[in-house]
């Protein structure tokens, strides 16, 4: 296995980590909110499972996440700045022939970067469904509730495992306020215009993003597979590497 880490100056020069391994196809996968990419990608196989199958596996720790600056200053939280760091970063790899994928929040990233202009093979859009993209405004409001009540916040509180989730993670809780901002909502019509093979994997308890379903009709070249799981439990499952591989390597 082929496996190196590596600093990454994005655009504004703010450093992020990066996770490679792998030497074959690239392909660019984007962690979830409060998590990273070894929590995400490494820990339950699913790189390893596309390095298996020919790939190599490029894994950003998104900004203010895992091993990457997660700054104060709010003039590092434009609009759309996931967004600007991946642009970024495909350009410094000097990629033009290359697949993308993203669970959660690297999945709105992922829907993002196609409607303004990257050019993927494939996309694979996890955890994700209609009103993760569409919805957006609803979903802030409820992570930065969960960022202001983190430390007074009981058991049996629906942002309980948030939070729980975010303290495991070691996440900055004033950089993932200020990155919630940056985001915006994806109106369906936009949606409708992405050409590009996607996947919409999805567990089959997890409503958390809204309907995949949904959103794979608005796809012109959508498919829908649902793996076991819920929001939380359906990135453990070996059938999210084995459909991801089945996808891509078709």
């Amino acid at each position: 296995m082929t496996a190196k880490n590596w600093d990454f100056s994005s655009f504004d020069g703010v450093i992020l980590k990066i996770h490679e391994m792998g030497a074959g196809r690239p392909v660019i996968l984007l962690h979830g909110l409060f998590s990273n990419a070894d929590t995400n990608w490494i820990k339950f196989g699913h790189a390893q499972a596309l390095v298996d199958a020919g790939f190599r596996v490029i894994m950003p720790d998104l900004r203010a996440h895992g091993e990457s600056a997660a700054p104060h200053d709010p003039a590092a939280y434009p609009d759309d700045v996931l967004v600007k760091d991946v642009q970024a970063l495909i350009e410094h790899l000097q990629l033009s022939d290359y697949d993308l994928g993203g669970f959660s929040l690297g999945a709105r990233t992922t829907a993002r970067l196609l409607v303004t202009g990257a050019k993927p093979a494939k996309a694979m859009l996890m955890g994700m469904g209609l009103e993760g993209l569409a919805g957006w405004e609803r979903r802030q409001e409820f992570f930065q509730e969960a960022i202001r009540i983190k430390d007074t916040a009981k058991r049996g509180d629906p942002h309980w495992m948030a939070i729980q989730f975010m303290k495991s993670q070691k996440v900055d809780p004033v950089a993932a306020s200020y990155l919630l901002r940056t985001f915006s909502d994806l109106e369906p019509e936009a949606l409708a215009v992405i050409d590009t093979p996607t996947l919409v994997l999805c567990g089959s308890e997890d409503r958390d993003n809204g309907d995949p379903v949904k959103l794979t009709e608005l796809l012109s070249r959508g498919q829908h597979v649902a793996i076991p799981g819920t929001h939380m439990s359906s990135v453990t499952k070996s059938e999210m590497s084995r459909e991801m591989v089945r996808f891509l390597a078709g």
